[in-house]
């Protein structure tokens, strides 16, 4: 089209349109994704209702803490308050974009330059702004009119819609800003509090879409392993599972932790150019963030190759699935963390010294609270609290032993429903080294 003085908004607003009626959460997931849900039988998610879930639920936890609103920072704390995108990662380390949601009043979306239509899906974010970055990135050793500028907008918003109350939850924020805003009278607390606190209950429509994440990432696990044949390499291996997501519609993976053979043990070692042989194990964690932005955390370990497993690999694999089984059973209602905690199964002594960091963990849209250590590892300094119906947790195992050759992994993700719990994770354990 020819540009014509006078057009500019004219156009601005057609170009923002298309874009919106574009974006990746208006145009779905596509074939291969809604086929498998359909075949899996899960219902599609009301997102308009989710959406509005999940506002209340931030709007009761702040009434309860006593602020007028929460500043987010965090991708995924934003992902939760609007259920849209903007680079998700790089965000995450380039604070570019945050959103003001009020107590009693609008959700502000400040975004990245020219990215207002990223968020016109939604029908939860009132306004969107340009956001004002401070990193040093753009504002070099002139950052601190950046600052300025930045607090003075959140100050207005906060006295336009405050009621009188100036105190506001921030999830992350460098020293600059909580010292500008303490400046302008604007208090903070902690809105990681909230915000933990608001995700901690999930809606049924957020469970059909954690229901549909954990099938597409179980479809790729499967492309994964049936990828798995001696020599390929760690790396090859573990592209397959980012590959099979993000065919899906899923988002990203947090972490590279596959492991193959003797790199299995001790745990946390990331993916490699090792190639992986006949008869070695093969362990991950799929730290998978997926459609709907829901995550799929789970852990299996594979042998790899037509070999049988030795008595030792089925040893520890049996010891890893016997502590999954008893530590899932226990996770009911009503029951407080610590006493969850002091009746799970361990490792033995001669694998405990190589344990996983945690027995427990939340999952919604990343790894969320609560974390449930080790018995022995509990300190006056874990908090307790008590599991409750649309909670959903994964329960964890690593089992190696100290100074071992290989090593264990199996995740499963639990939700905790008002009978006791349901398995949401189903992929099948390696049958071979079940034997």
């Amino acid at each position: 089209m020819p540009f014509e003085p006078g057009s500019v908004e004219a156009l601005r607003d057609a170009s923002r349109q298309k874009a919106a009626s574009l974006n990746q959460h208006m145009l779905g997931y596509g074939a291969l994704a809604e086929s498998e849900w359909q075949a899996a039988g899960i219902a599609a998610p009301d997102l308009p209702a989710m959406r509005k879930y999940r506002l209340e639920r931030i709007r009761a936890e702040l009434k309860r803490r006593g602020y007028a609103g929460a500043l987010l920072y965090d991708p995924v704390n934003i992902r939760y308050a609007t259920d849209s995108t903007n680079m998700q990662l790089w965000v995450a380390h380039n604070p570019t974009r945050h959103c003001f949601v009020a107590t009693e009043g609008p959700v502000v979306l400040f975004d990245y330059f020219s990215c207002e239509h990223l968020s016109d899906h939604s029908g939860v974010v009132d306004e969107v702004r340009p956001a004002v970055s401070w990193m040093y990135l753009y504002g070099g050793e002139l950052t601190e009119q950046k600052v300025r500028r930045w607090a003075a907008g959140i100050a207005d918003l906060i006295r336009e819609h405050g009621g009188g109350n100036s105190r506001i939850a921030v999830d992350h924020i460098n020293p600059e800003g909580v010292e500008e805003l303490a400046r302008l009278g604007i208090a903070i607390g902690n809105g990681e509090a909230v915000m933990e606190n608001a995700r901690l209950i999930k809606s049924p429509d957020e469970i059909l879409a954690m229901r549909r994440a954990i099938v597409a990432c179980e479809a790729a696990m499967g492309e994964m392993e049936a990828a798995l044949k001696p020599g390929i390499s760690e790396n090859e291996l573990w592209a397959e599972l980012h590959r099979g997501n993000i065919a899906r519609g899923g988002e990203w993976i947090e972490t590279r932790l596959l492991a193959s053979g003797p790199r299995t043990n001790p745990w946390f070692q990331e993916c490699s150019s090792r190639v992986i042989e006949a008869g070695d194990l093969v362990a991950f964690d799929t730290d998978l963030i997926g459609p709907y932005g829901f995550c799929a955390d789970l852990s299996r370990t594979f042998l790899c190759g037509n070999e049988r497993p030795s008595n030792e690999q089925r040893d520890l694999f049996r010891i890893a699935a016997d502590q999954i089984a008893h530590n899932t059973q226990l996770m009911q209602p009503g029951i407080s963390f610590h006493d969850l905690v002091e009746r799970s199964v361990v490792p033995p002594g001669d694998c405990f010294p190589t344990r996983y960091g945690v027995l427990y963990h939340g999952v919604g849209l990343a790894d969320e609270y609560p974390t449930l250590p080790h018995a022995s590892d509990w300190t006056p300094g874990t908090p307790d609290g008590v599991l409750e119906p649309g909670m959903v947790l994964c329960v964890e195992s690593y089992i190696g032993r100290l100074g071992g050759h290989e090593g264990v992994k199996i995740e499963e993700q639990i939700l905790i429903t008002a009978a006791g719990n349901e398995q949401l994770s189903t992929y099948p354990l390696d049958a071979r080294l079940l034997g």
